[in-house]
Order: structure tokens, then sequence, then C-alpha cells
């Protein structure tokens, strides 16, 4: 729901992105699937974050 949180994930999806380059560029099969599943994770949280906002919009469209 944080702002830190959504920057966390989006830093972890960068991250994943910057392995999986660099794996493809020297041929580490590894670092490149590491890399996809650090892509992979930070969007599966980006995804939870953007549900938690939306049960939130919700829930405050319901009592306001």
């Amino acid at each position: 729901m944080g702002l830190k949180d959504k920057a966390e994930n989006k830093a972890e999806e960068l991250k994943g992105h910057g392995k999986e380059t660099a794996g493809a560029a020297t041929g580490d099969r590894e670092l490149e699937a590491e890399g996809r599943g650090d892509q992979a994770s930070g969007k599966v949280k980006n995804a939870g974050e953007h549900l938690k906002d939306a049960a939130k919009d919700v829930k405050d469209g319901l009592t306001g």
C-alpha cells in the first residue's frame, strides 16, 4: 500500500532486468534465470500492492 513498498518492488524488477541482461551478455544462464525470477517476484509483489489499494478504495467507498 505504501509508496516505499512499491518503490522497493520496482527496484527489485529493475535489478532483475539488469541480472537478466548481464547473464544473457555473458552466457551465464543461471544469472539470466535469476534475473527473470527477480523481475517476476517484483511484479507479483506490485500486483499485491495494487490489490491492497483497490480493497482500501472499496472499503473507503463503503464507509465514506
